[in-house]
């Protein structure tokens, strides 16, 4: 299937060509044509399948058939939980509509408010914003929603674990009750479908991949080590492995930082990106790393959504993620577009509730290995689902020198049956 056979215009076909795609994403096949006929759509999909472009092509299309926008209001609105996430789809209404006659801006806080005033002057027609910033910017009578067609929720799982739910709510309350509602989420929480409930009419519901799953291009694994130790260990995969740029995760702000200071301390090149950095820093650092001047992004989960990085082929969650739906997104900084890519998590033995709800989000368990040097002293316990589902183990051969080897050697009799080999995998690595 081709993007000229879902209905689309030549101005935004041109758009499409000139960015080089040629095939649409199934999220994109199955969306556009019913996001163009006007129904409700709560669309289910994986970060890095190209659900932006799944509602932006057709939202634009529709846009640029309407009346022209009054000053101060609005015609779609895209409500976003991050700064990151707003700008990225900003960035993304723009390009694929640059050969059409709308205007677009993007809203959020901790950044000046009176040039997000100004831009709202003559009126947009589409604004991106996050919730927050644009209450605050309805109280001020900066922005008026009664031309309002178009409702999107972007990431609203995400925006829901924010604490965003009175916020979205309260924007909703103030919304032409005739308009279209979109709705594109990485995961179906049973709080999502409550939402729904509220927002929508007879919507139609698309899954393009099985719910609460994690891309199929990345390879994800579990390597098992004491929490001092996890500062030497990433050292070392960074030595061991040849990826050219890595992303990684931490828990805490504190812990993004140390781990910079750390990697600093090795001569090895990293920025931290997390909510206590300014705007302006954070948009510097994430420029500077797409230009690859930075070979390692430590960030906190407000980097799990909207960063789009072209060919990333390595994530690795240092620390695992107290919600375990930010795993998913994690790791979906990873494997995009298609692509191949790897998902390491180091976990320690305090952390086997965190990893326990994450197997239990996937419906599967996660692959478990010890790097040799590394073994941990406090292995990590089996999960639920681990012992729900236990497995036939062989037992391994005498490996070469250097390699990774399962937590076997220095491990009970009773935890020897929890690791596996993976040899081949491993030489791959």
């Amino acid at each position: 299937m081709s993007f000229s056979s879902l209905g689309l215009s030549k101005a935004l076909l041109r758009a499409i060509d000139e960015k080089g795609y040629t095939t649409p994403f199934p999220i994109q096949t199955k969306a556009i044509p019913v996001i163009l006929s006007g129904k409700d759509v709560i669309a289910a999909a994986q970060t890095g399948t190209g659900k932006t472009a799944g509602f932006a092509l057709p939202l634009l299309q529709r846009l640029a058939q309407g009346p022209r926008v009054k000053s101060n209001h609005i015609r779609a609105l895209v409500l976003a939980p991050t700064r990151e996430l707003a700008d990225q789809v900003g960035e993304s209404l723009a390009t694929y509509g640059k050969h059409l006659p709308l205007t677009f801006g993007v809203a959020y806080g901790g950044v000046k408010i009176n040039p997000q005033m100004m831009q709202l002057r003559g009126g947009l027609d589409i604004l991106v914003a996050t919730p927050g910033r644009l209450l605050d910017l309805f109280r001020q009578g900066a922005v008026k929603f009664g031309q309002v067609e178009t409702l999107i929720l972007d990431e609203a799982d995400r925006m829901l674990g924010m604490g965003f739910i009175e916020d979205i709510k309260n924007v909703m309350n103030l919304l032409p009750s005739k308009r279209q509602n979109l709705l594109f989420s990485a995961t179906f929480s049973p709080e999502i479908r409550s939402l729904t409930k509220y927002l929508f009419r007879n919507p139609v519901v698309i899954e393009v991949n099985p719910r609460s799953s994690a891309a199929k291009g990345v390879k994800q694994w579990a390597i098992e080590v004491d929490k001092s130790r996890k500062p030497a260990l990433l050292r070392y995969l960074l030595q061991k492995n040849s990826w050219e740029q890595v992303l990684v995760f931490t828990r805490t702000r504190k812990g993004a930082n140390r781990l910079v200071q750390q990697l600093a301390g090795d001569g090895i090149s990293s920025e931290a990106i997390h909510g206590d950095k300014s705007q302006e820093n954070r948009n510097r650092v994430l420029a500077d790393f797409k230009a690859k001047k930075i070979r390692i992004l430590v960030a906190t989960g407000i980097a799990s959504r909207g960063l789009d990085i072209n060919e990333l082929a390595a994530v690795i969650n240092f620390d695992l993620p107290q919600v375990a739906e930010d795993y998913i997104h994690s790791i979906g900084r990873t494997g995009r577009a298609g692509a191949k890519g790897v998902a390491i998590s180091l976990v320690s033995a305090d952390e086997v509730k965190l990893l326990s709800a994450i197997e239990a989000l996937l419906g599967q368990t996660l692959i478990r290995e010890v790097e040799k040097g590394f073994i941990p002293k406090h292995s990590v316990p089996l999960t639920r689902l681990a012992k729900a589902r236990p497995k036939k183990t062989k037992t391994p051969t005498q490996k070469p020198a250097g390699s990774t080897v399962r937590a076997k050697a220095k491990t009970s009799p009773k935890n020897k049956k929890r690791y596996k080999r993976n040899d081949r995998r491993n030489q791959k690595s």
